[in-house]
């Protein structure tokens, strides 16, 4: 058993960040008003594949999809598996609306709002991917607590996920990639590192979609880091 100092995400119980920016277009607006409702997680109750979908398959959660891209293209190549996103920023979900609709989405569930509160409604071991793609780094060491990558969350994501499920994370900060190694050592009873060379954890592999801000990181100078690691 992990033990986990009170004081890390999943034990804040509060979300950092803002939740909007710029004002919405007329269209995203729309989308919010108009399909949101049609796919949004429910408030309350247990989050299963078959209550979302109508039926038992895969299911995959992204936690802070960002703008949607990821999540959209990897629903778009798997239609017969589940996909729910959580994200707190409003213009990110109205862009993420526009995705679904245009390639006319029917397997994604979306949550306006922290993951950790889908994510513990879901089953023990009934999740077959989780990501966690270039999350808010937090670099002073002050915030750490705040940091996804936290034995809390870890030990989460270790309960969701079925044997042989997978955990990815991506981060192209060098001290969340330093911090997040450490964390996953401490959860290796949980979670075994699927890297054998570097190229393994510097190049997407296994169907990974690099990110928008993984290839902006790339334009940059930055070098993004991709560690898989699956539940035993």
């Amino acid at each position: 058993m992990t033990a986990h100092k009170s004081g890390d995400p999943l034990t804040l119980n509060r979300l950092y960040g803002r939740s909007s920016g710029h004002k919405l277009r007329q269209g995203q607006q729309e989308l919010v008003e108009g399909l949101l409702p049609q796919i949004e997680v429910p408030a309350e109750g247990e989050i299963s594949a078959a209550g979302l979908f109508g039926e038992d398959r895969p299911l995959h959660f992204e936690i802070g999809f960002g703008s949607g891209e990821h999540l959209a293209d990897r629903a778009d190549m798997l239609p017969d598996h589940g996909f729910i996103g959580a994200e707190p920023f409003l213009n990110g979900v109205a862009t993420a609306l526009g995705h679904i609709r245009d390639k006319h989405l029917a397997n994604v569930r979306l949550w306006r709002g922290d993951a950790l509160d889908v994510l513990q409604r879901v089953p023990d071991g009934a999740m077959s991917f989780i990501y966690l793609l270039h999350p808010d780094p937090w670099s002073k060491a002050r915030h750490a607590k705040r940091r996804m990558a936290n034995d809390g969350p870890i030990d989460l994501f270790g309960a969701k996920l079925k044997a042989g499920g997978e955990f990815r994370l991506a981060t192209d900060d060098p001290t969340y990639l330093g911090w997040s190694l450490m964390i996953m050592q401490r959860h290796r009873h949980q979670f075994e590192w699927r890297a054998k060379t570097a190229e393994d954890f510097l190049e997407p592999s296994g169907g990974w979609i690099e990110t928008r801000y993984g290839a902006k990181s790339r334009r940059e100078g930055r070098r993004p880091y991709y560690l898989r690691y699956v539940r035993l």
